[in-house]
C-alpha cells in the first residue's frame, strides 16, 4: 500500500509537466492566431475605409494616389533592387556575350527558361559561325550534329551562316551529308569554308559531278568569300574558274594540298585573278614559275604564307624543278612571307631539290633524309627560321648540323627525332645559335656520348648556351 502511494507520488510530476507544456504549447498557438488577425484587421479597415471615401465622394488626392500606386505597384527598377539583380531582366547584349561561351547544346537547354533566352537563342551574332560535324555510329566515336538541329538551321539561320566548316569522318555517308548541306545554302554569303576530313579522304569517294555541284553553290552564292580549305576534295579547275568569278576581290586564303584534278592552268587562273591573295597551301605538282610570277606581280599583294606539300605517291616519281628567278621575284615582291615545306619523299627522290638557294622558312622531313642533303640544306637555306627531320639513319649528322648553324642564322627551332648526333658537336651546334634557339626538341636516343660529353653532362652544357634550363626528351616506356 505504501509502495502504491510512492509510485503514484512518483508519477505526478510528471504528469504537471505534460499539463504545463500542452497549456503552453495552446498558449503559443492561440497568440499568434491573434496577431495574425491582428495584423489583417487594420488592412481590411483601410480598404473599408478607401471604398467609404471613394463612395462619399472623398478620398486621397492625387499626389496620395501617386504616392500608393509607386509603394504598391513598384517598377522593374525598384523590384531589380530590391531583390538583387534577376536573369530574366538582363539585356540582350549580356545574354549573348553569356551565350557565346556555352556549347550548343548547353545553349539548347537554356533557352527552355524563359521567352528572353529563347529570343537570345536565335540572335544572328550567335549562328555566324558553326561547325557541321557528320559522323556515322557504326564507324566513328565521334559526336554528331544532330538531323534536327541541321534542319533547323537550314530553315531558321542559314541566312546569318558566315564562317562554316564542315568535319567529316571517313566515311562516304558522311561526305554526302555535308554535299546536301551545302546545296542547300542558297540564301547565305559565307566568309569562310573548311571541308575537314578527320580520318581517310573520304570526299574524294564521291562523284566530282556532285561535289562540284554542291560546292559551286557556295561559290556563286556567297559573293564575299575570304577564306577556303578544300584539301583532299575533287575540286577541279572550271569550279576555281567559278569561285574566282565570284570571289575575286575577297579571297585571301586557299589551301587545296591533294587535290588531284587540279592542273597548274586552274592555280595560276586564281593567282592571276585574286590580287588579294595572301596564303596559299598546294601540292608541289601545281607549283610552277608562272605561278611564283604572277604572284610577284605589282597587282598582287605581298604574299604572307606559302605551304607546298612534296608527296610522293610512287617511288621512283619523277619531280620538276623550279628557276632560281622565279624563287628571287618572289623574295623580290614579298621579302617577309613564309616559305613552309613538307617533303614525303624516298631518298632517291631528292634529286632535283636543294640545288640552288630556295627561300624555304619552315622545312619538315618526313620521312628519312640521307646526309647529302642535309648537307645541301646548310649550303642553299639562308632563310631557314625551322628546321623537323623525323629520321636520318645510323651516320651521325655532325658536320651538317654544324654547317645549318653557320649558314641559317635565323634559325631559331630544331627537331630531331630518328637520327644520330655528337655530343660534341651538338653542344658546339647549340654555342654557334646560343639563345635565338626558342625551340629545341632531341631526343634522347639521338646524342652519342663521346670522350668530351657524357649524357649526364649534356644538360649543363647545353642549359648554359641557350641561358634557360633544358633537358632532352625522353621516349615513353610504356
Amino acid at each position: 500500500m505504501g509502495n502504491a502511494i510512492f509510485s503514484c507520488c512518483e508519477q505526478k510530476p510528471s504528469v504537471q509537466a505534460e499539463l504545463r507544456s500542452e497549456s503552453r504549447l495552446t498558449w503559443r498557438v492561440t497568440r499568434l492566431f491573434t496577431n495574425n488577425r491582428r495584423r489583417r484587421k487594420p488592412v481590411r479597415m483601410k480598404r473599408g475605409l478607401q471604398e467609404n471615401e471613394l463612395k462619399d465622394g472623398g478620398g486621397p488626392s492625387g499626389e496620395c494616389k501617386r504616392t500608393l500606386k509607386r509603394l504598391c505597384e513598384p517598377t522593374r527598377e525598384r523590384a531589380v533592387e530590391a531583390e538583387g539583380i534577376s536573369w530574366e531582366h538582363l539585356p540582350q547584349e549580356i545574354l549573348l556575350h553569356v551565350f557565346q561561351y556555352l556549347p550548343l547544346l548547353d545553349r539548347a537547354y537554356a533557352s527552355q527558361v524563359c521567352r528572353g533566352w529563347n529570343l537570345a537563342f536565335h540572335m544572328p551574332e550567335l549562328w555566324r559561325c558553326f561547325e557541321f560535324e557528320l559522323n556515322q555510329p557504326a564507324s566513328s566515336y565521334l559526336k554528331a550534329t544532330h538531323p534536327e538541329l541541321i534542319k533547323q538551321i537550314i530553315k531558321r539561320h542559314s541566312n546569318h551562316l558566315q564562317y562554316v566548316s564542315f568535319k567529316v569522318d571517313s566515311s562516304r555517308e558522311s561526305a554526302e551529308a555535308a554535299c546536301d548541306i551545302l546545296s542547300q545554302l542558297v540564301n547565305c554569303s559565307l566568309k569562310t569554308l573548311g571541308l575537314i576530313s578527320t580520318a581517310r579522304p573520304s570526299f574524294m569517294e564521291l562523284p566530282r559531278s556532285h561535289f562540284i555541284s554542291a560546292l559551286t553553290v557556295v561559290f556563286i552564292n556567297s559573293k564575299s568569300l575570304s577564306s577556303l580549305k578544300i584539301d583532299d576534295t575533287p575540286v577541279d579547275d572550271p569550279s576555281l574558274k567559278v569561285l574566282v568569278a565570284n570571289n575575286s576581290d575577297t579571297l585571301k586564303l586557299l589551301k587545296m594540298s591533294s587535290c588531284p584534278h587540279v592542273s597548274p592552268a586552274g592555280i595560276l587562273c586564281v593567282a592571276d585573278q585574286c590580287h588579294g591573295l595572301r596564303e596559299l597551301a598546294l601540292n608541289y605538282h601545281l607549283l610552277s614559275d608562272e605561278l611564283l610570277i604572277a604572284l610577284s606581280s605589282e597587282k598582287h599583294v605581298h604574299l604572307e604564307h606559302l605551304r607546298i606539300d612534296v608527296v610522293s605517291e610512287n617511288p621512283g616519281q619523277q619531280f620538276h624543278t623550279i628557276k632560281k628567278s622565279s624563287w628571287d621575284a618572289m623574295v623580290h615582291h614579298s621579302p617577309k612571307f613564309n616559305l613552309v615545306m613538307y617533303f614525303f619523299l624516298y631518298e632517291e627522290e631528292f634529286g632535283p631539290f636543294f640545288q640552288d638557294e630556295i627561300p624555304v622558312t619552315h622545312l619538315y622531313f618526313g620521312r628519312s633524309v640521307s646526309k647529302d642533303v642535309l648537307g645541301r640544306v646548310g649550303l642553299t637555306c639562308p632563310r631557314l627560321v625551322e628546321l623537323v627531320v623525323c629520321a636520318n639513319g645510323l651516320r651521325p649528322l655532325d658536320e651538317e648540323l654544324i654547317r645549318i648553324a653557320q649558314r641559317c642564322t635565323q634559325l631559331s627551332a630544331i627537331g630531331l627525332g630518328e637520327c644520330e648526333v655528337s655530343c660534341s658537336a651538338f653542344v658546339e651546334f647549340v654555342k654557334m645559335c646560343g639563345d635565338r634557339l626558342k625551340q629545341l626538341s632531341i631526343m634522347e636516343e639521338v646524342l652519342v656520348p663521346d670522350s668530351r660529353y657524357e649524357l649526364d653532362d649534356i644538360h649543363w652544357e647545353v642549359s648554359k648556351h641557350l641561358g634557360r634550363v633544358w633537358f632532352p626528351d625522353m621516349m615513353p616506356t610504356w
